[in-house]
């Protein structure tokens, strides 16, 4: 089966680029393994509409279903293999299946490289966070711990500084960090701590601090998470020869999102932008009009 557009990520970018394909009516699926960074946050609290936030789960469920109203194929799995066509580009899932597509829009996004402590997840979004852009606003005025790892999580503790001072820093995987980012946390205040964390204590979905490896108890209502090093998933975009940044987002052009590959599209953190939900709608937006275009373009 031969699709007009395959849209590989199912979050954000691809769910909404998905609807408006669909609104174009073109045939389209959506391959997704359901694991992107939108299906972990609990609540989002900067989009409009949503004052007392609204989680990730619910905006992609509600997306999903608009989008199959529409028509939308959607498909479970994990693409492992891309390579061109003389038409457009058949794709390989880790099921053995194929898929053939005019085009491709790769919505894969950056998956975050969090610490071992399964109790945060329920955290994320409503007392631990990770995107200052997202949530330096929940934190303010409020004493809030750093756990992170060497420079991210001292870049981490002074860009919070907008939002609050009261802040603690603990470099739970002690890597190094530079002698002027040491000064900085210094000359702001922040205490910094260099040991690895025993226990992080959560009740539900409210954090409530940690314990360290000396056994130090730090109670805490609220924590951002920074330890770099993120996984931007563009493995596919380089198979099928589309220019990275030395980071490995993926270059688009910044009015149509098309890559430097024939027939591929890229939107959403895959791509070198600001991390937050509306942009990243706003980019499969973008890319799914000038799919759309240059679909009808070679019809005609």
């Amino acid at each position: 089966m031969q699709y007009d557009c395959i849209i590989v990520g199912g979050g954000f970018a691809g769910l909404q680029a998905a609807i408006q394909l669909g609104r174009y009516r073109h045939k389209v699926a959506v391959i997704d393994a359901a694991e992107g960074r939108s299906t972990l946050c609990r609540s989002y609290h900067n989009l409009i509409g949503f004052p007392n936030g609204v989680s990730g789960a619910e905006l992609l469920a509600s997306g999903k279903k608009q989008a199959e109203q529409l028509g939308i194929s959607f498909i479970k799995a994990f693409v492992v293999r891309a390579e061109r066509e003389e038409a457009g580009l058949l794709l390989h899932t880790n099921d053995d299946r194929s898929y053939r597509g005019k085009r491709l829009l790769l919505a894969t996004g950056v998956k975050d490289r969090l610490p071992n402590f399964p109790d945060l997840i329920p955290c994320l979004g409503i007392s631990a966070y990770i995107c200052p852009d997202c949530d330096g606003y929940e934190v303010a005025d409020q004493q809030t711990l750093v756990l992170g790892a060497g420079n991210a999580g001292a870049n981490m503790a002074l860009t919070l500084t907008h939002w609050t001072t009261d802040l603690i820093y603990v470099n739970h995987e002690r890597s190094p960090i530079d002698p002027d980012l040491r000064s900085l946390l210094a000359d702001k205040g922040i205490p910094y701590i260099e040991q690895s964390i025993r226990t992080v204590h959560v009740d539900q979905a409210q954090f409530k601090g940690v314990i360290l490896e000396d056994g130090t108890s730090l109670a805490c209502g609220r924590c951002f998470v920074a330890f770099g090093g993120n996984e931007v998933r563009s493995g596919i975009a380089k198979q099928l020869g589309a220019e990275l940044m030395d980071n490995k987002h993926i270059v688009v052009d910044p009015r149509t999102k098309r890559t430097s590959a024939e027939y591929v599209w890229a939107a959403g953190d895959v791509t070198a932008h600001s991390e937050m939900v509306t942009i990243a709608m706003g980019d499969g937006s973008q890319a799914a009009i000038w799919i759309h275009k240059s679909l009808i373009a070679t019809s005609k």
